[in-house]
């Protein structure tokens, strides 16, 4: 087994440095190496996500995970108030919406997937009345078959999620606005 060696790294689509960014590695996360391409390893991350990262980021050795702990997943994503929008990120250098949910649990030493539409298949769909803080809500595209955005409820209309738009970009707790709202698709229980 294997683990980053690097306090953050890149897991890219393909294997060059201009491939679309798909997560990060974090010092420390276990790694599983599939195959070689030059400088590049393909890996899969210890919540099954694949992808390549440059052979140097990567450790001997089995690495490790938060252990789970009691704790208040809104306390945890509320950790990363203020990071900016990053594609991938899972960091408080930078960010995307499911990673906020993503690193949230994980801080609490629970692995969930990583991407919306798979955090929306993993989690049980609940009605507006059990609906309490720390939820999630995943919205879409018309004609879109998977989620495309995901958010942590708050209660009182306000969503936390990570967001990049004209007004707003980052982190933030809001009013869900009326744009997300006309676009939900589920409401969940991680």
């Amino acid at each position: 087994m294997h683990h980053c060696g690097l306090e953050l790294s890149p897991l890219r689509a393909e294997p060059r440095d201009d491939a679309e960014q798909v997560t990060q590695a974090l010092l420390g996360e276990p790694l599983q190496v599939l195959e070689r391409q030059g400088t590049w390893l393909r890996v899969r991350t210890a919540y099954d996500y694949p992808g390549w990262i440059r052979a140097e980021a990567v450790a001997e050795g089995s690495g490790e995970l938060p252990a789970a702990r009691d704790g208040d997943i809104v306390a945890e994503a509320r950790a990363y108030l203020g990071a900016p929008y990053e594609w991938g990120g899972m960091s408080k250098r930078g960010i995307d919406c499911s990673g906020l949910v993503h690193m949230a649990y994980r801080r609490l030493g629970r692995i969930v997937p990583r991407d919306a539409d798979h955090q929306e298949d993993a989690a049980s769909k609940i009605s507006v009345t059990e609906l309490r803080p720390g939820d999630l809500v995943t919205y879409g595209e018309e004609g879109r078959a998977n989620a495309t955005h995901v958010a942590f409820w708050l209660g009182d209309g306000r969503i936390l999620h990570s967001t990049e738009r004209d007004d707003a970009n980052g982190v933030l707790e809001e009013p869900e606005p009326d744009d997300l709202a006309a676009r939900r698709r589920f409401l969940l229980r991680l």
